[in-house]
């Protein structure tokens, strides 16, 4: 799938839709992702921030759908755990961006090459309009590739 078709459909997708979140970019190559989320009627909690498991979901599933279409069918990627650390309350417009690395492929080809798994971890800051830190989210990924003749 092209980025630009995915971005449009991720736009559209229901939990991200009412949640208020919205992907602003995503590189040709699956390796930069910009995601944002208001701070609206409909997700605010009940002191008038941001859900803590909205916070969460504007992040969850990218790092393992950009894992995907860069590493391609030869890869099995799952999200395994996440943790999500909150440092101050959300208001106004939260800001996340997620990066693929070339030395972060190079780690994951290296610990997959026999087919063993790998369990990467990647952090996603999440941060106001200033820049300021409001939320860091941890995720450990299960990723292994897959060998001719092997079962999944």
């Amino acid at each position: 799938m092209k980025a630009k078709i995915f971005k449009r459909l991720v736009n559209i997708y229901p939990p991200f839709l009412g949640a208020g979140i919205r992907v602003r970019s995503v590189s040709p190559d699956f390796r930069q992702v910009e995601v944002e989320m208001p701070l609206r009627w409909y997700n605010r909690n009940y002191v008038g921030t941001h859900f803590g498991g909205s916070l969460y979901s504007m992040v969850d599933p990218f790092y393992m759908v950009m894992l995907i279409h860069v590493l391609g069918p030869d890869y099995i990627v799952w999200d395994r755990a996440a943790a999500i650390e909150f440092f101050k309350p959300g208001t106004g417009t939260m800001r996340a961006g997620f990066r693929l690395t070339e030395a972060d492929l190079e780690t994951i080809y290296a610990n997959t090459a026999e087919g063993r798994k790998y369990l990467p971890e990647f952090s996603v800051e999440i941060v106001d309009v200033k820049g300021e830190l409001v939320a860091r989210v941890r995720k450990t990924l299960y990723i292994r590739r897959k060998l001719q003749g092997k079962a999944d």
